[in-house]
């Protein structure tokens, strides 16, 4: 099934899943013991987390990725807690938008998430600080 058939919720779990497996890759070589790393993987994939990356984003999305975030958006249930519904909306949009680009244009999706790398001061290298446990 073509990505662009892809129902929006499908669109948006795969999404969820390239970006965890994006921030684990980012943290794989940091110093750290598993439990430290996951809690840092864990602290960037939560809705409130991928709000703020979309966020940095939006100045450099073009229509066809505010559409994914808004149709995203839309679809999006209240969340586990009614307190996070608008965050919980906009991250599903994100998700969406991740999902469907990681299909159907993995460059684009490389060029935004490099660029939330560069501008994002809680992504690696300030992530490779010394465990605490």
């Amino acid at each position: 099934m073509p990505a662009a058939d892809l129902p929006t919720l499908q669109l948006a779990w795969l999404g969820d899943a390239v970006w965890e497996l994006h921030q684990r890759l980012l943290r794989c070589q940091a110093p750290g013991r598993p439990a430290e790393l996951h809690r840092r993987v864990v602290a960037r994939v939560k809705a409130d987390a991928q709000a703020v990356a979309l966020e940095q984003l939006k100045p450099h999305l073009r229509p066809q990725e505010e559409d994914l975030v808004r149709r995203g958006r839309n679809r999006a249930g209240r969340g586990p807690r009614p307190q996070e519904a608008s965050f919980y909306g906009r991250a599903t949009g994100f998700e969406t938008m991740v999902g469907w680009l990681f299909l159907r244009d993995p460059r684009r999706l490389a060029e935004l998430l490099d660029h939330l790398e560069q501008t994002d001061p809680l992504s690696p290298p300030a992530d490779h600080e010394p465990s605490t446990e």
